[in-house]
């Protein structure tokens, strides 16, 4: 079965602003010990979403105006630190189908990308502008347009930037490589009996 070519991303957004916003911000380590990532998407933020004694501190992701977000604004250098591939998976079961920031990890960005969330990298005053707009109507659509490198929101719009090969990736449905040999195994195979790897 082919993936889905993601060529754009509708839906509302919240602002989480910060620079270096690390991996264990997004998905403290003591929640990694799980067998699937499925049940990951409570715990994400949840240092900075609750205190210490478990009371929500008002995180923006916790705004109930902002409640379904599918696109994510944030500042600079996002997803650093650690490489655990658990801060995406946090992020998907949450909810999160696209990111907009100023820079990303290479690896998180990477991470991201073969779970089908695009990453696009906007100037501060954009995502400034953009957050401004949802501030003002947390129900105004933000569309990531993979496909055009640009963002979309009421009457404004904005180029933003996504390297060829995720680009790529993306909007030709083959953004997930072990998708891609699992659907190509039975061809895999033949190859390789014909070359005598395999009987």
């Amino acid at each position: 079965m082919a993936l889905a070519k993601i060529t754009q991303v509708t839906g509302t957004a919240v602002h989480v602003p910060g620079s270096d916003i690390d991996t264990d911000r997004i998905i403290p380590a003591r929640f990694m010990k799980c067998v699937t990532f499925d049940g990951l998407g409570e715990f994400a933020f949840y240092d900075v979403r609750f205190d210490k004694d478990g009371k929500p501190t008002g995180h923006p992701v916790d705004d109930p105006r902002h409640q379904g977000a599918s696109i994510l604004l944030s500042g600079p250098n996002f997803g650093c630190g650690s490489s655990r591939e658990h801060a995406p998976q946090a992020l998907y079961r949450f909810g999160f189908r696209a990111i907009i920031a100023e820079s990303f990890a290479e690896i998180f960005f990477g991470n991201c990308t073969t779970l089908g969330i695009p990453c696009v990298v906007a100037t501060a005053a954009d995502i400034a502008k953009v957050a401004a707009a949802v501030d003002v109507n947390p129900a105004l659509e933000v569309t990531v347009d993979v496909a055009n490198s640009r963002v979309v929101y009421g009457d404004d719009s904005f180029s933003v930037k996504i390297p060829s090969t995720a680009h790529d990736a993306l909007t030709a449905g083959k953004w997930d490589p072990i998708a891609e040999l699992l659907e190509a195994k039975d061809a895999i195979h033949s190859r390789m009996t014909e070359m005598g790897w395999v009987k």
